[in-house]
């Protein structure tokens, strides 16, 4: 029985053979190795939304309408994701504007790596100058890190950095940029400047200019008092202020003070947190 049994499974495997040979068909190929999962944020990063949905957020680097002049590497949704402490903070800040008839609006939260490395591409890149009309007109590219607008690394990396300003209430929806438009120096009178619902204060969002310090002595005014608004509010509750960009500020103390971190701007990076 044992030669016979033998006998009979060496004819089923000629027979599937003959089969596969007549037809055409082939063995289904292995499943491919699984990628590597993406890197979450820990459980100290929240998303801005989980502890103040009043604050505006346009998330500029999600969208074309930045100094690169696309979407930037790692933003996968227009999300402000920071430090819990950071948060808070901004939500302690936001109740005092929303008392005065104001209301805080974000440009950039945390900024992944990956993101910093897209800039440091761009800025090598001499050729492409596509956004040069409006966010750095007067300056020569290949001069940017050497006058300080783009570097390796990035304290928005580490969580508690916020770009960021006022809008009057009712808040009216900035309009959307189309790519291409014809572009005005970010230092233009705020009538001609790229339209923004923010009070005025004196140069658009990442202009590299001069006119950017906070307290450049040429801003004065409604200019000057709306940035000092900015950083009255934002500084009696931890921030402190780049003094070369009056829209950027650091909560202190950062509970991340060393480590630039990676994971994608993303709801999934923060879910459950």
């Amino acid at each position: 029985m044992t030669g016979l049994g033998s006998a009979f499974r060496t004819l089923v495997v000629a027979a599937a053979a003959g089969l596969l040979a007549v037809t055409g068909a082939v063995a289904a190929p292995a499943p491919p190795a699984s990628a590597a999962p993406e890197p979450k944020a820990p459980r100290e990063f929240v998303a801005l939304g989980s502890v103040d949905r009043t604050i505006v957020q346009e998330m500029r680097y999600s969208t074309p309408h930045n100094f690169v002049g696309e979407p930037v590497d790692g933003y996968r949704q227009p999300l402000c994701i920071l430090t819990r402490p950071a948060a808070e903070a901004l939500h302690r800040a936001q109740l005092r504007l929303l008392a005065r008839g104001y209301t805080l609006k974000v440009y950039d939260c945390y900024r992944p790596q990956r993101a910093v490395d897209h800039f440091v591409r761009w800025a090598k890149d001499l050729e492409d100058e596509r956004m040069k009309g409006e966010f750095y007109p007067l300056v020569d590219k290949s001069r940017l890190f050497a006058d300080g607008y783009i570097a390796e690394k990035s304290g928005h990396s580490r969580g508690s950095t916020v770009d960021l300003t006022i809008v009057r209430l009712p808040a009216v929806p900035t309009r959307a940029y189309v790519p291409g438009e014809e572009l005005t120096e970010c230092y233009a009178p705020r009538a001609e400047r790229f339209p923004d619902n923010s009070v005025d204060m004196g140069t658009g969002y990442d202009c590299f200019d001069t006119l950017s310090h906070t307290d450049d002595p040429r801003i004065q005014g409604e200019q000057r008092a709306n940035r000092q608004l900015l950083k009255g509010v934002l500084g009696e509750q931890g921030f402190v202020n780049l003094p070369e960009e009056w829209w950027h500020f650091t909560f202190k103390p950062e509970p991340f003070p060393s480590t630039f971190f990676d994971f994608p701007v993303a709801r999934r990076s923060v879910a459950g947190h």
